[in-house]
């Protein structure tokens, strides 16, 4: 007798694989590191944010040039750029009165090019 049975994605199995289970709690990351990465996906979360990372993987840019890009005011975009900024995603360089923001590193571009090629896959 089969003990498993799909219908409208809901699984009706009632035994636990223990073998299956132990083995992959051994591999789940801490606690708090899976909460840190469910921070960073929020980030990632408001189309704005999404968009300045877009514009920073091609370029280094000021206030100013994102905001004329996005068709944004200099404030809102100062505002997502402190929210990308806390969650170490960009950094900024000063020179002279003009401040610019690029990527922090080459991980964030990897997530975002992954991202992208996932929603892109079926299309």
């Amino acid at each position: 007798m089969n003990n498993f049975t799909v219908e409208n994605d809901r699984c009706d199995c009632t035994i636990i694989h223990e073998v299956i289970v132990d083995a992959v709690r051994t591999q789940m990351p801490e606690e708090e590191a899976l909460l840190d990465l469910a921070d960073l996906f929020k980030v990632f979360g408001d189309s704005t944010r999404v968009k300045i990372v877009c514009a920073l993987l091609h370029s280094e840019m000021c206030v100013c040039d994102i905001a004329a890009l996005l068709g944004m005011t200099k404030s809102s975009i100062s505002h997502q750029l402190k929210e990308l900024r806390h969650a170490k995603l960009v950094k900024n360089r000063r020179d002279g009165k003009v401040i610019y923001y690029s990527l922090s590193d080459d991980h964030v571009g990897t997530i975002f090019a992954q991202g992208l090629s996932h929603v892109c896959e079926d299309k």
